[in-house]
């Protein structure tokens, strides 16, 4: 099974990462999203990751115009997907969101087409009888930054393939990461598994008033040699992308200490736009966080 047309659905924090590393590898690249606004955002920011390229990768402008030439955009899901073999899904990490997506796609993909959903907490199993391909429905996570931290994390749910996994892993390679196979369902992968701890550890320290956001921080960093503490994780990630996870914990196990992290999210973050460093502003103010300072570890 050889995949040559992508279409990544959804061009948020992940979704246009994705799709600007495919075609930089040279596939044919469908960014769909809702609406144009929305898509016309997301070329804005294909022009900032085009510096990163050339910054990071040390890609020549003939690389970058390459790739924007493989990218086209579509705000209608039957044109967006009807020639596409692999549909990478990275639409909001929210299961009704997602199962309505999954219904709409499968009214509309060719029955070639497989699906790839990059949810970084749910399970494909919980979407697998949406898609009306279980068989062919895979999850396959990126973690952010994806040009720099190529982690191509390929997870089968019970009733996925072999060749759909093995195709899956193949094309994970062919786009420039570091293919990672996982045999049985884990929410969270391998990378959030170790990851999501930590940072709802970091968020559980700030709003019980243990200590500041800096602090926090600072001991991490000092502690383990890491360039970056779980709140400038946060902003990287982004603030909405962890409201969503710990509002679905929170409304699992009304934890007092988690809704009050929801809460505290949601209006001093949130509803101010300070949603990370794609607003310019979260837990740090961007581009030159405090954290990066010659003197943030002293």
């Amino acid at each position: 099974m050889k995949f040559n047309n992508v279409t990544v659905a959804g061009s948020g924090v992940l979704g246009y990462q994705i799709a600007f590393q495919t075609a930089f590898h040279g596939f044919n690249v469908t960014v769909y999203d809702i609406n144009d606004e929305v898509l016309e955002k997301a070329k804005a920011k294909f022009d900032i990751l085009a510096n990163a390229f050339k910054t990071d990768l040390k890609a020549t402008d003939e690389q970058l115009a390459a790739t924007k030439a493989k990218l086209i955009y579509n705000a209608d899901l039957a044109e967006a997907v009807k020639d596409a073999d692999l549909v990478i899904e990275a639409v909001p990490e929210n299961p009704k969101i997602k199962i309505d997506f999954y219904e709409k796609l499968a009214k509309v993909a060719p029955a070639k087409t497989v699906f790839a959903t990059n949810s970084s907490t749910l399970l494909p199993s919980q979407f697998a009888e949406y898609t009306g391909r279980p068989a062919q429905f895979v999850a396959l996570h990126f973690a952010n930054e994806i040009w720099k931290h190529n982690t191509g994390e390929v997870m089968k749910h019970p009733g996925t393939s072999e060749e759909t996994f093995q195709s899956v892993f193949e094309f994970a390679k062919e786009i420039g990461m570091v293919a990672l196979p996982i045999y049985k369902e884990q929410p969270g992968y391998i990378v959030n598994s170790l990851l999501v701890p930590l940072l709802s550890a970091a968020l559980n320290l700030y709003v019980n008033e243990i200590a500041d956001i800096e602090t926090i921080d600072k001991t991490w960093m000092v502690a383990t040699g890491a360039p970056v503490g779980p709140f400038g994780i946060l902003d990287v990630v982004g603030v909405t992308t962890a409201y969503n996870i710990n509002k679905m914990a929170a409304d699992a196990t009304h934890d007092p200490t988690k809704i009050k992290a929801v809460e505290m999210l949601k209006t001093q973050y949130i509803d101010k736009n300070k949603l990370g460093v794609a607003t310019g502003e979260g837990f740090y103010k961007y581009p030159n966080p405090a954290y990066q300072d010659k003197d943030f570890l002293k």
